[in-house]
């Protein structure tokens, strides 16, 4: 239960009996009661008079302070160097391989042209030779056993010109399979190749860690979050993660977008735009140069990363000389301070967006802020153990107007009160100055000129629990009237 709700239930239940005595004694039934200190119920009382004031409702909470955005930064999954070489070699095989299938091809082919050819000549001579009596003269001298002259040698040379078509038209057709086999063998290393490429990681299968960065070092843009061999891990600023290897040939995109903003940014060139281009490649070998990074004009999956902003490190994972895997390897948050409250989720409608909050800290100082976000999803608290009722919670995050009077500590609890309402120059009273009917409502008992005490009946509007104080209204009610309270 809120602080607000204790402070109105308690003065609720003792108006209530003080309202009860009320009716059944019936003191305002007749003559004016002059007894100045009061109804005779058993209780003392003195006065206080209604005012004019600022009013403000507050909700009482407690919270944990710490840093915003938590997240993990991990080495990505990417293609060693020895696997990028020997995708390389692959590739060049299978290229080799294709040139000899299709240099086999052409000279086959080349060999049946001439034989279709010379078989095709051959038999136009033939036709001229065998022709008429030419042909009788040919056929009487072959079975006379002589020369069988033109006709018969242009015979044999037909015969022997498709014999070397029929050779060579199954070489030609067996070089044609081969060459196919060939495209489709270099095409799948070509394939395999890019990809290869696109994944190629900074990390080798020996690679370790050569510097970690202690635990709450805040790492800005440019600078290296850990190294590999040497070579640092550069922090960049964007959305999207750098998965994939940025080098000259890969297609536009977000990431190369980001890549050449922050290349602008670091002063390193002027490459703009979606597209790995020239500029983008003589921007990289300027970084590479100022960071002590091999310079290739090419940044490796693992040699940056993209985060939203600054980072916190919170946690290392991997120690020094350790072998590099893919995985976590720092925890890390923003530089943002929060406020994160796991409010009462009957509680959410009470409070929004923009609402003034003050932070009290461990040192017992206070600063303000402001909601920031208020959560839509009611969630059980994960400290349930299933032992009684517990209460679905929402979350809700502040921000600090003074991050830095915050302190630096990465995690402390806090009590926060939310200021969930305003009222200006409203008529208040105390809290306890109120009265409930036995018919439903409340009221004051004002006491007037000459000690003669009357009911009034107000509304009630904004409770104010720091102060004690309730914003009343109704006819008849006015600042400077005095009114009835329990004597303190």
């Amino acid at each position: 239960m809120t602080r607000r709700r204790a402070v109105a239930a308690a003065a609720i239940a003792v108006a209530a009996i003080v309202a009860v005595v009320l009716v059944v004694a019936n003191p305002f039934g007749g003559t004016p009661a002059s007894n100045a200190a009061g109804i005779d119920n058993g209780s003392p009382t003195s006065t206080t008079t209604v005012k004019r004031s600022d009013l403000s409702s507050q909700t009482q909470v407690s919270a944990t302070l710490g840093y915003a955005d938590a997240t993990v930064i991990s080495v990505p999954a990417g293609t060693p160097p020895s696997n990028v070489q020997q995708a390389q070699q692959t590739s060049a095989t299978a290229q080799s391989q294709l040139s000899t299938a299709s240099a086999t091809l052409a000279a086959d082919d080349r060999a049946l042209a001439i034989a279709r050819a010379a078989l095709a000549a051959d038999r136009r001579k033939l036709a001229v030779d065998c022709a008429g009596a030419a042909a009788a003269q040919s056929a009487a001298a072959g079975q006379s056993g002589g020369n069988a002259g033109a006709c018969a040698t242009g015979y044999q040379s037909v015969t022997a010109d498709e014999q070397s078509v029929n050779a060579d038209t199954p070489k030609v057709q067996a070089d044609r399979h081969a060459l196919s086999a060939a495209r489709t063998s270099a095409a799948g290393a070509a394939q395999a190749l890019a990809a290869a490429e696109s994944s190629a990681s900074v990390a080798a299968q020996t690679s370790v860690y050569t510097a970690l960065p202690a635990v709450g070092r805040i790492v800005r843009r440019g600078g290296g979050l850990y190294a590999i061999d040497g070579s640092p891990t550069v922090l960049l600023y964007g959305a999207e993660p750098a998965s994939r290897a940025f080098a000259p040939g890969m297609s536009p995109g977000g990431d190369v977008a980001e890549l050449n903003a922050n290349l602008y940014a670091l002063g390193y060139g002027r490459p703009v735009g979606d597209a790995f281009t020239s500029a983008t490649a003589g921007a990289i070998r300027a970084l590479q140069a100022a960071r002590g990074i091999p310079v290739t004009g090419r940044l490796l999956v693992g040699s940056v990363v993209f985060e939203p902003g600054p980072v916190r490190v919170t946690s290392v994972t991997p120690t020094l000389g350790a072998a590099v895997q893919a995985g976590p390897v720092l925890g890390v948050t923003s530089t943002r301070r929060v406020v994160t409250i796991a409010l009462d989720a009957s509680q959410q409608t009470s409070v929004k967006v923009g609402d003034p909050v003050t932070i009290t800290l461990p040192d017992n100082s206070t600063t303000p802020g402001r909601v920031t976000f208020v959560g839509t999803v009611a969630t059980m608290p994960s400290n349930d153990q299933g032992n009684g009722p517990s209460t679905p919670t929402i979350e809700v995050d502040v921000a600090p107007d003074r991050p830095g009077a915050t302190g630096r500590l990465d995690q402390a609890p806090v009590d926060v009160s939310i200021t969930t309402g305003t009222v200006r120059d409203a008529l208040v009273v105390p809290v306890n100055a109120l009265l409930a009917l036995a018919g439903g409502g409340y009221a004051l008992e004002e006491v007037g000129a000459g000690g003669a005490h009357r009911l009034v009946g107000v509304e009630v509007g904004l409770f104010d629990d720091a102060e004690g104080l309730v914003q009343v209204s109704g006819a008849g009610l006015a600042a400077g009237q005095r009114v009835v309270v329990p004597a303190s």
